[in-house]
Parts: structure tokens; C-alpha cells; sequence
């Protein structure tokens, strides 16, 4: 069975924590537990793909990126795409060595009007039904995310690049904007095994759509490093909730496991930043794994 996986900027492997220190969750009462080398490793190749997310299609589709594409030199590209402002850079394709077809996505660039004002549009809308067939209406995502995923990809999902990807490595054996997509593609694979894993990623959606997003997707990591603010975006009292699965790497470079969804432990985004009066916003881009999230 083949194994999608995603990586994001805003920008699996089996993971299994070792309790460094062992500390309790002050929202779930688990513990939270550390990550050690051996298994942060294990997250260096997605690290480097969304970083490269950020890279031009002209690079992206010859594989001819630099640093961030000779972090994963066996990859084949497939597709790639986006002008870097209405349609956010995006690539599409397949990793031998981890057996994996990689979707990636652009985070957003701050010298582009559109993708800033994306990220300010903050109501919360229902899920389009075209897309996201079954979705509950309770479920709803920030409007800009929304609008932002459909612009990313073609709305017939028989033509979508992840899609043609599949058709051709069928007999392998086998995220803001990422996190939409892996439940769009989700709901139109259901043989396909999913690993999302994103960075610095923001609240995408109300605690309707968290608990969709967990009851759904059985293997999501987001991590996030130190006291970047974005994780903590948009507040919760807009209605917004971040699903669980959250990696912190806190400010002492150790990887902690937050168990739940906005654990208030000082070891976790929601509790070590708070308010975006205690963030650092140059956390935002790195380093994961070494990876800068730049091209």
C-alpha cells in the first residue's frame, strides 16, 4: 500500500518517544514525553521538502534547488506549480527511498499582497460540499485557507497531480493548505495510508473541524520550534482549535510530544507562547532538522 505524505510552510514512520524528562499535561493529564535523535532524524527528509516548498516550479520541476534538494537527491519530481502570490508555489511527487508520494506546499510569502491578505481572512466558512463530500456543516476553516486550497488544485479531483502520481507508481508498495488537502484527499482515497506532517502550521479550523482532523487522520505531526507566534494564530477566541499530534521544539532544542489538541504546558506552542507579546516571530522559519524554511 502506497504511503502519501505531506509537508508544509507557513509557513511515518513510527514514532516512538523516550521520556527524557517525563512531565504531566496540564490539559490532558498525559505525559509528555521527548523525542530522541534517532527519531528526530526521522523527520529531517520532510523538513527539507517543505522547505523547498518554497522554491520556484522552475526549480522544483528539474529537482535543481539547491541545498534544499540535495537534502533528498533520489526524489522525481512529478508536477509543480503556483506563481508564489495567488496560487502559492506547490510540487508534487515520488521518493524511493521512503516509498512515498510527497505533496508540498508554499508558506506565505510576506512581500506578496495576496497571500497576506489570505491570511487575514478570518471568518470561519463551511467546508465547500463539491470538495469535501459527507463533511459535516458544523465543520468550518479560515475563509482565506478555504479559497486558498481550492486555487491550489483543480476542483475536479480526477485531475488533481497526487492523483496521476498514484496511477503511476500503482504497483509501489508502499500542512495550512496541507492540512485541507490530506482531508480533501483522504475522503477520495480511503486505501491510500496518510502521513501529514507540517510546520509552524496555524489553527486552520473550529474545534468541529480539530476533532474531524483527529478522528480522521491517524498519522499528523505539526511541529512547531520555540515561541514562534503562528501556531497560536488565530486565537482562540475567534473559535479557532489546533487538532492534536503537535511536536514543540522548546527553546532548550528538545523535541517534546504535546499530547491533545492546544496543550497549555509551558512545553507546548499554546502554553510556552501564550500571546504574541511572548512570541519571537524569527522562531517561525527554523531551524527543523538544520532546514531553514526558505529557498
Amino acid at each position: 500500500m502506497l504511503l502519501l505524505s505531506f509537508a508544509y510552510t507557513l509557513l511515518s514512520t513510527f514514532i516512538v518517544s523516550y521520556a527524557l524528562p517525563a512531565l504531566d499535561s496540564p490539559t490532558t493529564g498525559e505525559v509528555i514525553t521527548s523525542l530522541p535523535e534517532a527519531e528526530i532524524a526521522k523527520f529531517r527528509p520532510y523538513s527539507y521538502y517543505a522547505s523547498t516548498g518554497n522554491c520556484n516550479p522552475s526549480l522544483t520541476r528539474n529537482w535543481t534547488c539547491g541545498t534544499n534538494c540535495e537534502a533528498n537527491p533520489t526524489f522525481e519530481p512529478v508536477a509543480s506549480g503556483g506563481d508564489g502570490d495567488k496560487v502559492q508555489f506547490w510540487f508534487v511527487g515520488y521518493d524511493p527511498t521512503l516509498d512515498t508520494v510527497v505533496v508540498s506546499h508554499q508558506g506565505t510569502d510576506f512581500s506578496k499582497i495576496k497571500p497576506v491578505l489570505t491570511d487575514i481572512d478570518l471568518d470561519l466558512r463551511e467546508l465547500d460540499s463539491g470538495l469535501f463530500r459527507g463533511v459535516s456543516q458544523s465543520v468550518k476553516v479560515h475563509h482565506g485557507f478555504r479559497d486558498a486550497h481550492a486555487r491550489a488544485f483543480t476542483r475536479s479531483v480526477f485531475q488533481h497531480p497526487v492523483l496521476k502520481i498514484l496511477s503511476s507508481f500503482k504497483d509501489s508498495s508502499g500542512a495550512a493548505i496541507a492540512l485541507l488537502d490530506s482531508v480533501f484527499l483522504a475522503l477520495h482515497l480511503p486505501n491510500v495510508v496518510f502521513k501529514t506532517v507540517v510546520y509552524a502550521m496555524p489553527r486552520v479550523g473550529n474545534q468541529a473541524f480539530a476533532n474531524y482532523v483527529d478522528e480522521h487522520l491517524h498519522d499528523l505531526r505539526h511541529i512547531n520550534n520555540k515561541r514562534d507566534p503562528v501556531p497560536i494564530l488565530p486565537g482562540m477566541f475567534l473559535g479557532y482549535h489546533q487538532p492534536s499530534g503537535e511536536i514543540h521544539i522548546g527553546d532548550d532544542d528538545v523535541w517534546y510530544v504535546c499530547p491533545g489538541q492546544d496543550n497549555t504546558s509551558e512545553l507546548c506552542s499554546t502554553g510556552a507562547v501564550r500571546d504574541v507579546l511572548n512570541s519571537r516571530p524569527g522562531d517561525h522559519v527554523g531551524p527543523f532538522n538544520g532546514a531553514i524554511m526558505t529557498c
